[in-house]
Formats: structure tokens, sequence, C-alpha cells
């Protein structure tokens, strides 16, 4: 009975080693008294990094803010908002839910707050002393465009890097609501429209390649032309959550 027992033992041993070795990493397959198997999928837990921003102090303050903003040589480093009740609310109103003239760094529910979309569009007024929105003229100057290559965005736990791509005078229309970008084909003809505003004035980076499974984000502000919009675009290169 005890060689039986061992035999037995080592029998199944084996068994479940085959089967492990043989599944795909985050995959168990429970085997049943039958020959057919269940596989179930597990999924990863999100990676948890520190960031430089204290969100549990902000929310405090404000719970419409989700995200932070920085891109130091810009004097970009502010707190994202998005309004619950109205769209364009933070374009007259400060962080603190007070009348200002300056507003503040915000998305439209257009968008969610988690980056998942194809295209973020980020909104800030063009201030003439250079807060808010108003440093990214900088980008205008070939010499700032290529030695500032990079803009961060922080989340609770998370830390999101996009590489700058392009920088340049657009029109004014809705982009979120001029493209489908759950539609590949709306994404690609996006991307060319993007790209046929290259000439001297506006800036493009020749060693970076965008495509319709990027994630993308646009930083957009006002210009002395009212029909006409600055976008400084970043295109995703870093996700501590899928580092």
């Amino acid at each position: 009975m005890l060689t039986i027992s061992v035999a037995v033992l080592t029998a199944c041993l084996v068994y479940f080693i085959i089967g492990y070795v043989q599944n795909k990493p985050g995959e168990i397959v429970i085997y049943t008294n039958s020959e057919s198997s269940q596989t179930v999928s597990v999924q990863k837990e999100p990676v948890i990094v520190e960031t430089p921003v204290n969100f549990n102090e902000l929310k405090s303050a404000n719970d419409e803010i989700y995200a932070w903003i920085s891109i130091p040589n810009a004097n970009v480093n502010y707190p994202i908002l998005q309004s619950k009740t109205e769209r364009s609310y933070y374009l007259s109103h400060n962080v603190n839910k007070q009348k200002s003239s300056y507003g503040a760094i915000y998305t439209q529910d257009y968008n969610k707050t988690d980056f998942s979309d194809y295209n973020t569009i980020i909104y800030g007024h063009n201030m003439k002393n250079g807060t808010m929105f108003g440093s990214l003229k900088r980008y205008r100057d070939k010499a700032f465009f290529d030695a500032n290559q990079y803009i961060e965005i922080y989340m609770p736990g998370r830390i999101l890097k996009y590489r700058v791509f392009a920088a340049y005078t657009f029109d004014d229309r809705h982009i979120l609501m001029s493209f489908n970008f759950s539609d590949v084909a709306d994404r690609q003809l996006y991307l060319e429209t993007i790209y046929s505003y290259k000439n001297v004035r506006n800036h493009f980076r020749d060693d970076v390649t965008v495509t319709t499974d990027d994630k993308i984000i646009t930083l957009s502000t006002c210009t002395s032309n009212d029909e006409q919009r600055f976008l400084v675009q970043g295109v995703l290169v870093y996700d501590s959550q899928n580092p």
C-alpha cells in the first residue's frame, strides 16, 4: 500500500508540474475529472509608485483635482481638474472654485480621467505673465522645442511620461467633437491632419513616430487670433503601471 501511495503521489506531482510549465504566464488551468480544462486569467496588480504630489491634501481642497502636469523648463506645474457639472467651468474658475480670469488647467468630460483615451485634450489660458499655459509659447522656439522633450503627468500612485512630438498653430475646431477617436480610420485621418501643418513655423520631431495605437495628450491654449489655438502634443512613452 505504501508503494502504491508513493506512486500515485509522484504521478500527481508530475502532472501538476507539466500543466504549470505549459501554461502561459498570467493564466491558471484548473483540471476537472474529465479530460477538459478551464483557463482562468489572473489580472496583474497595478504597480503603485510614489509621486512628488500629495493628492490627499489636494483632493481635500477640491475633489475634482485628479492629476498633476509638470514641464519644468516651461514653468508648467499645476493640478489638472475636470468639472463634474460644467465642461468649461475651470475656464473661468481657479482650483479653489473661485471666479478667476486665470482659470485652471483642466479637461472636459469628453475625456476619461485615467488618460486611457487615444487623445486627451488639456486646456489652459495663455496668460501674458507666462502662468498657466502662457509659457507654452516657448515651444515656438526651435531650440527650446529640441531641448525640452518630456511632459510628466502624476496621478495617485502612478506616473505617465510623454515625449513632445509637435508644437504648432492649429485652427479653433473642437478636436474631440471633430474626430471619432474610437475609430482607427479617424485616428489615421487625425494624424494626417496634424502633420499637414508641418512648416518652418511649426515644429515636429522627426525621430518620433506616432501611430493609431499610441496614446497622446494635447495641450491647448489660445493665441492672439481667436480662430487659432497653439498646441503642444506628446506621445506616451512610459506608464508606471506598465513599465
